[in-house]
């Protein structure tokens, strides 16, 4: 198997943490961002990026060809909507969506230089499917899932984009949701499968959509959630 360059945007946990695992299992070359305080798998390189304080110069050790992105970081901030603070919607919009933003415009080059290339952003199934207290997120979310298919149009051929909408995913973001068994099944009864999913199933599903095996991907909200979304 030829060896690619892939970024992962958020790849030090959970879900990004995941995909570099499955990337790095077929001897890709793994560059990844995170915080200090989490964990690098073993083989991928290491960059220091806070969303939040955007610096595209820690990119500047990049190889010149990209074959692939993820960009996984994400929030949730479930409460009623009157509780919201303007805060609250900007640092979603920060994180979910002008995280992406940059990290794409800063490495397009980059991109365009592969023969083929994939970007995979994560949604969420609450865009979708309308949920109590998940405005603020469904409304981030819902901007990745316009900038997703717009994208999509105006970088074909050369590069395919594709979003992820996972449900209640077992990670350290939604640890507090999945505290204690009675939340854990109360969370998992609301999965027609009657359970939560894992990380590395979600993740198992932006590796399909990085890979040549989804050449005739693009465009596409991949609902990872099981069947929450169109089944009762």
């Amino acid at each position: 198997m030829v060896s690619n360059n892939y970024l992962i945007i958020g790849g030090s946990s959970g879900i990004g943490y995941e995909i570099a695992q499955l990337l790095l299992k077929e001897n890709h070359k793994v560059w990844i961002t995170g915080n200090t305080s989490e964990s690098t798998p073993l083989g991928a390189i290491r960059l220091q990026l806070d969303i939040q304080n955007y610096n595209p110069q820690v990119f500047d050790s990049l190889p010149d060809t990209l074959h692939g992105i993820a960009y996984c970081p994400g929030t949730i901030q479930l409460k009623p909507f009157r509780a919201l603070k303007e805060e609250d919607f900007k640092k979603d919009m920060e994180i979910n969506v002008w995280g992406a933003v940059k990290t794409l415009q800063d490495n397009l080059k980059r991109l365009k230089q592969a023969t083929s290339a994939s970007v995979v952003l994560f949604s969420t199934v609450a865009v979708q499917t309308g949920m109590s207290f998940h405005s603020s997120v469904a409304a981030s979310k819902g901007a990745i899932e316009g900038l997703t298919r717009s994208l999509a149009a105006e970088l074909a051929p050369s590069i395919r984009v594709n979003a992820v909408a996972p449900s209640l995913t077992d990670t350290a973001l939604a640890s507090a949701l999945l505290s204690t068994p009675e939340k854990r099944e109360a969370s998992a009864k609301r999965h027609p499968l009657q359970r939560v999913a894992s990380a590395e199933e979600i993740a198992q599903v932006a590796h399909f959509l990085l890979s040549e095996k989804s050449n005739w991907v693009t465009g596409q909200i991949w609902k990872a959630d099981g069947g929450m979304g169109n089944l009762k």
